[in-house]
């Protein structure tokens, strides 16, 4: 087999259209971990975004909506407050109500929460993560939701609940992005 000058020309075009196709889906990926790394600075929350797991805030909010935090150091919340909290040994943070607020002797702000569709208090919540544990510090709390979107979520939960699901998705993606003529 023979390899000519116009053959060598055809191989090395496609290799150039799927190295520029890569360095797409690279741009792509770096630009939204830049977007969400400027989100956290400009909230000031690790976590500036999160979707609604559970129905323990119906009707306020419901599973897959995606809530937007904001969060100032030293801030005190108020009973009525929708807080995002995050447990020790917990991978999940938890979206609730301000319930109660005490202070400690030092006077510092002791949070007690609990899920608008819930009968009691997250006590026992707090409790199953760290033994003893009764109420919320201000460094357990993520961030105050200041708006949301309504079912913007579930396709977060449906990546979450059906692992298979999001690797057909890249596979597909880098698919596309390989096989494209542009």
């Amino acid at each position: 087999m023979q390899i000519t000058t116009r053959s060598m020309k055809r191989l090395l075009r496609i290799l150039v259209d799927k190295s520029n196709a890569f360095v797409a889906l690279a741009m792509i990926g770096t630009t939204a971990l830049m977007f969400w790394g400027s989100l956290k600075v400009i909230t000031d929350t690790e976590s500036p975004i999160v979707v609604v797991l559970t129905g323990s805030m119906e009707p306020g909010f419901l599973r897959g909506d995606l809530l937007f935090l904001h969060h100032k150091k030293e801030q005190e919340y108020a009973i009525g407050d929708i807080v995002v909290y995050k447990l020790p040994y917990q991978p999940i943070p938890i979206v609730h109500r301000v319930h109660q607020v005490h202070h400690d002797a030092d006077g510092n702000p002791k949070y007690l929460t609990k899920g608008d569709n819930n009968a009691r208090a997250d006590t026992m919540l707090y409790q199953s993560s760290v033994r003893g544990m009764e109420y919320l510090d201000g460094s357990d709390i993520v961030g105050r939701v200041v708006g949301y979107f309504p079912k913007l979520g579930y396709a977060t939960i449906a990546l979450k609940d059906y692992p298979l699901l999001k690797y057909g998705m890249f596979v597909a993606l880098g698919i596309m992005a390989l096989t494209s003529n542009d």
